[in-house]
């Protein structure tokens, strides 16, 4: 079994904790409505990556946010490519994978990929939302 088999296999096992499965297009406008009240955070990840699953692994060993202070989505973008590029389209975001994207007041205030990905990252953002 290969690493990047063995942090997918154990990500999907821990993936359920508090993220929420981004799957369709109509998800879009309720997420936009959701930044509104607390922000909102898309995890756009590549289940074909190696390094896409170990952002994800890391992530979600580092998580330390309570379901009330932020919402969070996971983008399986292979499965669901029609999502992923229509985030791109509507928050004017170069697609990328992996992938964290914040949204706030229904905007994209920050967005980040690859190895810049952390937990470290995301409070900094939300320090001023």
């Amino acid at each position: 079994m290969s690493i990047s088999n063995r942090f997918s296999q154990q990500t999907e096992e821990k993936s359920s904790l508090n993220w929420k499965k981004l799957i369709k297009l109509e998800q879009l406008p309720e997420l936009i409505k959701e930044s509104h009240k607390i922000p909102v955070v898309l995890f756009k990840h590549s289940i074909s990556c190696g390094l896409s699953a170990m952002v994800k692994y890391q992530l979600e060993e580092e998580w330390n946010f309570k379901a009330k202070d932020l919402s969070f989505y996971y983008l399986d973008l292979i499965n669901h490519r029609d999502v992923s590029n229509k985030i791109a389209e509507e928050f004017d975001i170069i697609h990328q994978s992996p992938q964290l994207i914040v949204l706030h007041q229904g905007k994209a205030i920050s967005n980040t990929s690859h190895y810049a990905i952390g937990v470290g990252w995301l409070r900094e953002q939300l320090q001023n939302v």
